[in-house]
């Protein structure tokens, strides 16, 4: 049976999530995180797209994106590419991925907020936190909002998720992390306006 055509919408945005066939590790070392990196770097000379937040993990990574371009297009050039190097350095030979990759487009910029957030806690949120400190985690763009640093990659913009700050939070990078290290509940009780309560189902 042929498979079910995925809706995408050209521009709109979209989380996606990538993760290792039986959710095994398949970045085991930092040099394999820093070749998924080349892939979507290599991936961004061939196609147009804007990168908000990612997160590489050892079994899984995520990302926020925009793109012009298709996605499917775009994911599979990424994954094909790392698959390639995968197989060729540890002698794989089977099913690298679990299944396709998924995604869902995030409608509203506090559904961007929520999902932003959700991405760059990664590092701490599992069973035994991967760093202290999220500005430690290089495999992250959340050291990139902490630093204020000129983006490094000409894919990441790190100027829109700001802007999708509601009151009485100031639209800044500085207040984005802030709004990153809080806890869910500190935030609500911030900001009770019904938006940004689905935000947090």
């Amino acid at each position: 049976m042929a498979r079910r055509k995925r809706n995408w919408r050209p521009n709109a945005n979209y989380h996606v999530v990538m993760r290792g066939n039986n959710r095994q590790n398949i970045y085991n070392t930092e040099d394999d995180m820093w070749h998924l990196m080349r892939c979507i770097g290599h991936a961004s000379i061939y196609y147009q797209f804007t990168i908000f937040a990612f997160c590489i993990m050892t079994n899984h990574y995520h990302i926020l994106l925009q793109s012009e371009d298709s996605l499917s297009k775009i994911m599979r050039h990424i994954n094909r590419k790392y698959s390639d190097y995968y197989s060729k350095r540890y002698g794989y030979i089977g099913q690298l991925y679990q299944g396709r990759y998924y995604s869902k487009e995030v409608k509203s910029p506090y559904a961007m907020l929520a999902v932003s957030r959700y991405i760059h806690r990664n590092p701490i949120t599992t069973k035994t936190p991967l760093v202290k400190h999220l500005a430690d985690y290089p495999f992250s763009t959340f050291p990139y909002y902490h630093s204020s640093a000129p983006s490094p990659y000409p894919y990441l913009d790190t100027s829109k998720l700001p802007h999708c700050l509601p009151q009485p939070f100031e639209k800044t990078t500085e207040a984005y992390v802030h709004y990153c290290l809080m806890d869910i509940e500190d935030i609500l009780n911030r900001q009770k306006s019904k938006d940004i309560l689905e935000a947090f189902p």
